[in-house]
């Protein structure tokens, strides 16, 4: 399901959409191009109210860092499959990427003032990427216990 500033982001603003197969060559910039992008995860409009409010917000953060943000709309079909690339975990979500590497993710939507902070601070070339994780904090195991037979029911 699509919403009209959904569609508004493609036709009115020019905004691509990308899916698994295209994410990389939009994230790659071309000559001139800055290698800072934002990526506009959206969820079901249906179901998460915030979304047309992040649509909104959109072109006006792409007009507020013009020439130093590029943006685009991931396709729902593709959002699955790349939100764990991406680091993202609540939807709608917008994720700043220098080149292919995420460096932060903005979820659900934000004071103006936040979006200006926040992404001042992923565009500055010395911003870290954001790193997966390096597997489970606790690992849980299941182990049968031979004092207790479930045949004896002792």
């Amino acid at each position: 399901m699509t919403t009209p500033l959904l569609r508004a982001l493609t036709e009115r603003h020019g905004l691509p959409l990308v899916d698994a197969s295209s994410v990389d060559a939009f994230l790659t910039p071309a000559a001139g191009e800055s290698p800072h992008a934002v990526l506009f995860f959206t969820g079901d409009p249906s179901q998460r109210a915030e979304t047309a409010d992040v649509a909104a917000v959109l072109p006006e953060i792409l007009a507020a860092f013009s020439g130093r943000l590029r943006g685009a709309v991931v396709t729902r079909e593709a959002e699955a499959g790349l939100k764990s690339r991406f680091h993202v975990f609540v939807l709608p979500s917008l994720v700043v990427t220098r080149g292919l590497d995420p460096v932060c993710v903005l979820p659900k939507i934000l004071d103006w003032s936040e979006y200006r902070e926040k992404i001042e601070v992923g565009l500055d070339p010395a911003a870290p990427a954001l790193v997966a994780g390096k597997g489970p904090k606790i690992e849980i195991t299941h182990s049968h216990s031979p004092s207790l037979d479930s045949t004896t029911g002792a």
